[in-house]
Formats: C-alpha cells, sequence, structure tokens
C-alpha cells in the first residue's frame, strides 16, 4: 500500500468509552498511516458534546452533531436547542448523524421521521450537511428529504443497491463506504462500488465497529480506513493513490475543512 497517500476517515466514534485506554495511541497510529483528518460523529446529544469536545482537544479531529434514528425518542426540543449550540463550535464541519433505522426501530418509526425532518431544519439553518443513517428506509428516507431544503451531505456505511446510489447522489450526497466492503460476501456491494464514480465516494471506518478484512472481528480503528480505499482500487482497477486523493479531496470539500 501507498504510504505516501493521505486519507480522511469521514466516520468515527473515537470520543466513544472504547477508546477511552488508548485515544492518543489510536490517533497516532492514524497518523502513521496517512490518516491525517478524522470526523467524530455524535449519536445523542451527550455524545455530541464528547466528540465536539474531543475535537477541540486534537488537531487532527472534527466534530458532527447529531441524534441517531436509534435514540430520536428522547430527543425534546431542549435537546434540538442544545444540539443547535453544539453546533456553533468552530470544529463541527457536519450534523449527523440522522435518519431512519426501520431494522431494529429502537425508536417508533413516526418519531424516527418527525426527529429527522426536525434535524433536516435543524441543519439547513445551520448551513451545513447531513451525515445520514438509512437501514430498510430508503424511500422514507428520499421522501423527507425530497420535502424540505438540505445542504446535500453523504450517506454513511452504504449498503445500498445501484439505484440507491444514484437517487442519493442526484440529491447532491456522497456515498460512504466501509470495512463491510472488504467482507467476503459482499459482492453485490462491490458491484455497486465498481459503477459509483470515485469523485461521489468516501471512505470511513465507523470505529469501533465494522473492521475490515483481515482484521474482521476485532476493534476498528481509523488506521484501518486505507484497507478499504485498497478494496476501492481494486474493484476500480485504479491506484490507492487516485482513491486517497479523491476521496480527500471530496470530504475536504464536503466538510469544508480548511488544508493548512
Amino acid at each position: 500500500m501507498e504510504r505516501s497517500a493521505v486519507f480522511i476517515d469521514t466516520h468515527t466514534h473515537l470520543h466513544g468509552a472504547e477508546f477511552d485506554v488508548d485515544r492518543d495511541q489510536t490517533i497516532d497510529r492514524a497518523r502513521s498511516a496517512g490518516v491525517e483528518v478524522c470526523v467524530a460523529i455524535g449519536t445523542d446529544v451527550a455524545d455530541s458534546r464528547r466528540a465536539v469536545e474531543l475535537a477541540a482537544k486534537q488537531p487532527d479531529v472534527f466534530a458532527s452533531v447529531g441524534v441517531h434514528p436509534h435514540e430520536t425518542a428522547g430527543l425534546t426540543e431542549q435537546g434540538l436547542e442544545e444540539l443547535a449550540r453544539l453546533a456553533e463550535a468552530e470544529r463541527v464541519v457536519a450534523f449527523g448523524e440522522v435518519g431512519l433505522d426501520y431494522y431494529y426501530e429502537h425508536s417508533p418509526p413516526d418519531v424516527q421521521r418527525a426527529r429527522f425532518a426536525d434535524q433536516i431544519d435543524l441543519a439547513a439553518r445551520l448551513g451545513l450537511p447531513l451525515v445520514i443513517h438509512t437501514r430498510d428506509a430508503w424511500d422514507d428516507t428520499f421522501r423527507i428529504l425530497d420535502e424540505r431544503p438540505h445542504q446535500g451531505g453523504v450517506f454513511h456505511c452504504f449498503t445500498g443497491t445501484r439505484e440507491h446510489a444514484e437517487q442519493a447522489i442526484s440529491r447532491g450526497f456522497f456515498v460512504s463506504f466501509s470495512g463491510i466492503l472488504t467482507f467476503n460476501k459482499a459482492q453485490a456491494l462491490q458491484a455497486v462500488a465498481r459503477e459509483v464514480s470515485l469523485d461521489r465516494v468516501l471512505i470511513e471506518t465507523d470505529c469501533p465497529f465494522l473492521a475490515p478484512v483481515p482484521h474482521r472481528g476485532k476493534p476498528n480503528e481509523p488506521s484501518f480506513v486505507p484497507l478499504v480505499a485498497a478494496k476501492i482500487a481494486e474493484i476500480k482497477g485504479v491506484t490507492v493513490e487516485d482513491v486517497a486523493r479523491t476521496t480527500t479531496i471530496n470530504a475536504l470539500r464536503l466538510f469544508r475543512i480548511p488544508v493548512e
């Protein structure tokens, strides 16, 4: 793998308790692997606060704030106001992860839809792109997006079909591939990745979850995101450097991260 390449891990949970023991070392390993930027993604109000706090301390980390569909049953007007305050922090670059998840339904679907709409509206008011989680809810996700203005964003940990990718891209979104793309049984997803234009692709770990092959089943971390890039390069018949360069440019543009 080309160690001169520069990568951005666009979806991490580095602020989570799983990294409390060795967070600094984890970030050091990422830097050594060429991962120069990580985005810490909030999943509820308290978690978003932790993401913002980490970004304020770590020059390699930026933050996104929002409430995951699983947690929307607990999202109040006061919580939305707190998210708006957190989003004013200098290193907040996105709003999410937000969306719909009908697979588990930890929150009732009608509540998920209402809070998804609320958060889209808030993100639009703040001028922030969305980080979207959707599972078994594509039609409703696209319908709600179409009903209100937004700044585009990314469908994270993309596992949909080619049609889903085309629908996301047509609405101004990127699709982000995770370690799932490296799994042996992911041939359908690999076929989608082959067809999606690289200028609409991001890469992520979703760490500590979904570690790519050959680390599958172990805790994931940002230093593994080059393995996702390598799989995309293999699928598309390009170099890892090509994937790193284009996905890094895509992420910098989407999140408006300044280049020093």
